[in-house]
């Protein structure tokens, strides 16, 4: 997997306003159901995405191999407090990417 790609809407909020995360993931998504000049390719999709607001778990996502190649995905969440915004993809093979943003709260 590449370098995943981020952007959050704001990483200095005032408290309790809603960030939105975008996040996406350059990987082949390959679901063991086409075939290759060998036979059938392997799978390997993205099994887990994991994002954590200084070791607190935000969202986990389980994608199955109905996800597109390139995972991408969007969520909110309400900026009670700051820290170290981590965002974990994980693929079958278990391989994985990740991406870290700092979240700092104003006052």
């Amino acid at each position: 997997m590449s370098k995943p790609r981020i952007w959050i809407s704001n990483t200095t909020p005032a408290p309790g306003e809603i960030l939105r995360v975008r996040a996406q993931v350059a990987h082949p998504m390959e679901t063991g159901f086409r075939s290759g000049p060998d036979g059938p390719l392997p799978m390997n999709i993205v099994t887990r995405f994991a994002a954590t607001l200084d070791g607190a778990l935000l969202l986990e996502w389980l994608p199955e191999t109905a996800v597109a190649q390139n995972p991408y995905i969007e969520f909110t969440f309400a900026a009670r407090h700051g820290g170290l915004l981590r965002m974990v993809w994980t693929d079958a093979s278990g391989d994985f990417a990740s991406a870290e943003q700092e979240i700092r709260l104003q006052g």
